[in-house]
């Protein structure tokens, strides 16, 4: 008998089957792994500079396998990711520290509800509270220590990582420039404007993303191509081409998983 990791009705699975809003996750993702205080450990392997979307795609992509997988599939996908970063640990002669572990689940959670919540409509408390129990999972099998224990104690702990773990550095200032040259101008800027709604205002604080949200009209517009069913049009025109097809495979009914 089959079972698996997150069940399928989870409102876990909803949220993550939806191409629009996991890109909403990555641009959250983006915005604050280039202000977290131990970003260095990403520049360590060079990925990050070098390929800053493809970083950032990893980790999404990474979150979907172990939600849409069986049990056992999910536990060997977050093995994986404990070995890799176990592997850089031992070449840097260092351990990442425990906060900067946490720091990545709880950004996850977070945008993964205020993304659905952006695109879709309010979660309830219970929802919120199954999102966290998921990723708590994902931590406790990465062995964390210092995971909340639910998820009002999560809220306070995310507050608290928000304003001690980040700052507007120069690996911020590199990140946001490489973010430019392979997103685009156009593109560029509409990330930065999604982030403008998306981010908590301590993040906002510290990233030169402006304060006039035009893309408020420009959401409403995509939600009634939504309604229409042409919004594959908008899409296309706003992809990085080498991920267009990857993320449209996002949209995909997750019914045969």
């Amino acid at each position: 008998m089959e079972t698996w990791f997150v069940k399928k009705d989870s409102i876990v699975r909803q949220i993550w089957g939806k191409a629009d809003t996991v890109l909403f996750i990555f641009a959250g993702a983006a915005a604050e792994f280039a202000l977290n205080k131990a970003v260095d450990w990403l520049y360590f392997t060079g990925r990050l500079p070098s390929d800053p979307l493809g970083r950032l795609f990893s980790t999404v992509t990474y979150s979907r396998k172990i939600i849409f997988s069986e049990r056992e599939t999910a536990f060997k996908a977050i093995d994986q990711i404990t070995a890799i970063h176990a592997g850089v640990e031992k070449s840097r002669g260092a351990q990442i520290p425990d906060w900067a572990y946490r720091d990545v689940l709880f950004l996850l959670i977070d945008y993964s509800i205020r993304s659905f919540e952006l695109l879709e409509r309010k979660l309830s408390n219970a929802e919120k509270t199954e999102v966290y129990n998921i990723f708590q999972q994902v931590g406790t099998r990465m062995q964390l220590t210092g995971l909340p224990s639910d998820y009002e104690e999560y809220c306070i702990m995310r507050e608290s990582h928000l304003q001690q773990n980040l700052i507007c550095s120069e690996c911020t200032t590199d990140l946001y420039r490489q973010y430019k040259k392979h997103l685009g101008l156009v593109r560029f800027k509409i990330l930065k404007q999604v982030q403008l709604l998306l981010v908590p205002s301590s993040v906002k604080k510290l990233l030169p993303l402006g304060n006039i949200t035009w893309i408020k009209t420009l959401l409403i517009i995509y939600k009634l191509f939504r309604l229409l069913r042409i919004e594959a049009l908008f899409k296309n025109a706003l992809l990085p081409i080498a991920y267009k097809e990857q993320i449209m495979q996002i949209g995909i009914s997750d019914s045969t998983t």
